[in-house]
């Protein structure tokens, strides 16, 4: 828990402080600030159709024991494989027994948060198999040896001159080269990539209950390549991702793209239902979808807080949020950053480790304001600081603290007991290196405002 909370706190001084990378993020955010407020002018009735999206996440929540099986049974019914994985090691270890029974060498990937989650690339390498991502932002990260900055847009802490210098290191390609220069060095590089692969994995952004398919959004077209080409598809998603059905897609589709783009829909929008059928001509010889828990029915478990697994990762909670805007999404050292990350984390990676995330908010309700579904995020927060002080994770000295400021807080005349003087000593002993290094402390005055007032009204 010291580690991590540390880490945090190290970093996030040194982001807040980087006026580059503040640049960078406020410009990019700044233009999707305005994509979005357009994309949702677009929508006739925005707060029904976020009512709605929170109601259909409610139901598949409440009967996720049913849904699954019968996602399952259609889709085993076209000739797919599911496989149910507990967690990260079992979901690493299926997909590895894929690629030695088939004797696959090489793996393409589309963007997948889930993929980040189980840390499958670091998995794969280790066992000397080249694993190569196919979405442009993933694929700059990668060639830095960095993880995802952002759920939507995983290299937005750069600038088109810090990729160009990029490329010009990695490739040759000048070092003035403009962002259209540099895409089509990237579709160069991966066209081949493509053709060669023996197995093409990605994530899924919804599973479709009531047909057994897949339903993926994208951009470049990346995702669409990865599952034709390649002779295996591999689809890994959380057991969260399931709709009832194929007609919720014309609500979630456009709530998706236009929170996280601000676009109408995205450029490709595919849904896959099974491996290639005898009479079509594209498409993967075998088709997986690994279910993956990872500590999700952990969450489930949680009455309160299971709200966080209604979540559709279109990434607006961290763009709207101010914490997530002055320290950046690697400040976080976890696969989901920002508001939503700081809620579903420590259920999924352990409330011990993790609890500080829970205190990296303002409270201002930003991300519940913006979020598609409805997700109270704030308040969210505030129940796993509740619980970390119900687990017995706090420190005996922030205990201690609390306990004397609640006792002071809730007499007036314990408050009014020692003067301002005192108060001001006691304020820069055990606050000023904390608190007071990067901010003015305020002074407190010799004589609390109640008691000003009870004296004049003597007078």
């Amino acid at each position: 828990m010291i580690k991590f909370a540390e880490n945090f706190n190290e970093v996030s001084k040194e982001k807040a402080f980087d006026k580059k990378h503040r640049n960078i993020i406020n410009y990019n955010i700044g233009k999707y600030d305005v994509a979005v407020t357009r994309g949702l002018s677009r929508l006739i009735n925005l707060e029904h159709a976020k009512k709605k999206g929170h109601v259909i996440k409610w139901r598949v929540m409440e009967n996720l024991d049913k849904l699954l099986p019968e996602f399952e049974s259609n889709f085993q019914r076209k000739g797919g494989k599911v496989i149910w994985a507990n967690n990260a090691e079992e979901a690493n270890q299926e997909i590895l027994q894929i690629i030695k029974r088939s004797g696959a060498k090489s793996v393409i990937k589309s963007k997948s948060m889930v993929t980040e989650e189980i840390h499958l690339n670091e998995f794969l390498e280790s066992h000397e198999i080249e694993s190569l991502e196919s979405d442009l932002g993933e694929y700059i990260v990668q060639l830095l040896g960095q993880k995802p900055y952002h759920i939507v847009t995983p290299a937005m802490h750069l600038s088109k001159e810090n990729i160009a210098q990029l490329f010009h290191e990695k490739f040759g390609t000048p070092v003035d080269a403009t962002p259209q220069q540099l895409t089509l060095k990237a579709r160069e590089l991966l066209r081949d990539k493509y053709l060669s692969a023996d197995i093409g994995i990605t994530g899924g952004n919804f599973l479709i209950a009531d047909t057994g398919s897949i339903a993926l959004t994208e951009n470049e077209g990346n995702a669409r390549l990865t599952t034709t080409f390649p002779k295996i598809h591999i689809a890994i998603v959380g057991i969260e991702k399931l709709i009832p059905s194929i007609t919720d897609l014309d609500l979630f589709w456009p709530m998706l793209s236009t929170h996280g783009t601000g676009q109408n829909l995205t450029v490709y929008n595919t849904i896959l239902s099974g491996p290639r059928k005898a009479d079509e001509t594209d498409g993967p010889e075998e088709m997986y979808v690994i279910l993956l828990d990872n500590g999700r029915t952990d969450l489930l478990a949680q009455k309160d807080q299971r709200q966080g697994l209604y979540c559709i990762r279109c990434g607006a909670c961290l763009n709207g949020c101010p914490i997530y805007k002055n320290v950046g999404g690697h400040t976080y050292d976890t696969t989901y950053s920002g508001p939503i990350g700081s809620i579903i984390t420590p259920h999924l990676r352990g409330m011990q480790d993790f609890k500080h995330l829970s205190y990296a908010s303002s409270l201002c309700g930003k991300c519940s304001e913006v979020c598609p579904v409805k997700i109270d995020i704030h308040s969210m927060l505030l129940l796993n600081r509740r619980d970390a002080v119900n687990q017995k994770l706090t420190t005996s000295s922030e205990k201690l603290g609390w306990y004397f400021w609640k006792n002071s807080m809730l007499k007036r005349s314990k408050m009014d007991m020692v003067g301002g003087k005192l108060k001001n000593f006691v304020m820069n002993t055990f606050f000023g290196k904390m608190w007071g290094k990067n901010r003015t402390l305020p002074k407190v005055e010799q004589q609390s405002f109640s008691k000003q007032w009870k004296d004049r009204n003597k007078q």
